[in-house]
């Protein structure tokens, strides 16, 4: 422990100094090093920041990491402002709270349901074109709002080769999947053998045509992107990384860094963010955060509601401040920089966006818009528009393009269908309507 200590204060406060501890600052940004010396004691976070809880307060938090445990790299956190640890957003992110313990009756400890969705172990394949596969449940540090705190750290759910095997299997006999995403835990806690040989075997697939890594790693572990993981991913054309930033505080020299070396490997990034209470649900500071991401190649991609696990009720905020946010960035930085804001939906129902209302009104020949600034204005409708009826006939479709037989049999689903011109159902009926069941009641009464 006294050598993470030492080490803190000399990143803390000599980083870029040449009084540092060139031993202890190889040391600090080996990852192998700060998992090892992962903090997981209420004692080791008192004495680095120099802080001390009292007797009630230590036993409130040794209370809730017997339930949702404590694991926090030396690296993040040392970037906590001791002298406001209480009001840090990096704190809050990642030291255990008392209020975990507190489950809401709406809590689940699957809220999104992605057990259900699961044909076999790892694989979540909810939507018809792609899968999730959880290829670890390994983080470098336990977030305190994670949706899958069920999961996180759990040795009985270690994904074995075997069950890797199944699931790459799965995706190998199901053609409709074009897009995998790797998650976790982190897939970058695997060793970089591991990582080459997953995507090495996932990319092999004929219709494999794109390849997702989630990982909060350069946020929390940012020497874990050496150049040697790099040199890996960049073999992959068709790789895609999303990121995990909550907080313009988290965008570190060091941790910019590490986005530096992913974005000159030719891979794109992007980042998903949680609207978490008291941390960033801020317009000025969603604002800034999504400008530094931008500034670093950074694309911001969701803005999540915080989800229905269990112990999240004092994370969550209204939906009503997430559409302020959005209301904030629309029309008031690059378009690039705006995340979809979206509630993955408990039960399963996917994600599903949610924004500010931009149409007011619409009649036969024109739609009534507004614009950020509240300037109302009209788009007028073409005045002979004959759409392109679509019959799946390609071969006699004038329009430029020639799918292949199995891409045109794949008929569309919910919403879509209903608009679709070669479906001819009408109505999405719910399974459990009322109204059924007393036909069928009354069908067998006059039998």
């Amino acid at each position: 422990m006294q050598a993470t200590v030492e080490a803190i204060k000399i990143t803390k406060e000599h980083l870029n100094s040449e009084t540092a501890s060139k031993y202890l600052m190889e040391k600090w940004s080996d990852w192998h090093w700060q998992i090892k010396n992962t903090i997981r004691k209420v004692e080791t976070v008192e004495k680095i920041l120099g802080i001390k809880f009292s007797d009630e307060k230590r036993n409130e938090i040794n209370k809730t990491i017997e339930k949702f445990p404590m694991a926090i790299t030396p690296y993040y956190l040392s970037l906590i402002d001791s002298d406001d640890y209480e009001n840090d957003p990096v704190f809050k992110q990642c030291f255990p709270s008392i209020k975990e313990l507190t489950i809401s009756p709406f809590d689940m400890a699957d809220p999104l349901s992605e057990d259900k969705d699961s044909p076999v172990p790892g694989i979540t394949h909810r939507y018809p074109d792609r899968v999730l596969f959880h290829i670890s449940n390994i983080c470098s540090m336990y977030c305190r709002f994670c949706t899958r705190k069920r999961k996180v750290g759990d040795v009985d759910s270690i994904p074995s080769k075997d069950m890797i095997l199944e699931g790459i299997e799965y995706i190998k006999n199901t053609p409709s999947v074009r897009d995998v995403l790797l998650s976790g835990g982190d897939p970058f806690l695997l060793p970089d053998e591991q990582i080459d040989w997953i995507l090495e075997q996932i990319t092999q697939i004929p219709h494999v045509e794109v390849v997702r890594i989630g990982t909060r790693t350069p946020v929390v572990l940012p020497y874990r992107i050496t150049d040697n993981l790099a040199r890996i991913l960049k073999k992959y054309d068709n790789l895609w990384i999303n990121t995990h930033y909550n907080h313009p505080r988290e965008l570190t020299k060091t941790s910019i860094h590490a986005l530096k070396k992913l974005a000159n490997a030719g891979i794109p990034l992007g980042n998903q963010s949680v609207l978490l209470r008291d941390i960033n649900d801020c317009p000025r500071i969603m604002k800034k955060l999504v400008q530094k991401l931008v500034a670093n190649r950074v694309r911001p991609y969701y803005l999540y509601q915080c989800d229905l696990s269990e112990g999240l009720e004092h994370f969550r905020t209204n939906v009503g401040k997430g559409i302020e946010i959005m209301e904030s960035l629309r029309g008031h930085t690059s378009g690039f920089a705006v995340p979809t804001y979206v509630i993955d939906a408990p039960g399963g129902g996917g994600k599903i966006p949610i924004m500010p209302n931009y149409l007011i009104s619409w009649s036969t020949d024109k739609v009534v818009l507004r614009n950020y600034e509240g300037v109302i204005t009209t788009y007028k409708m073409p005045e002979n528009y004959e759409h392109t009826v679509c019959n799946l006939d390609c071969e006699g479709c004038n329009l430029q393009l020639k799918l292949d037989n199995d891409e045109a049999d794949l008929k569309p689903i919910g919403i879509s269908r209903l608009l679709c011109d070669y479906d001819d159902d009408i109505t999405l009926v719910p399974e459990d309507l009322e109204r059924d069941q007393r036909n069928k009641d009354i069908e067998e009464l006059v039998v």
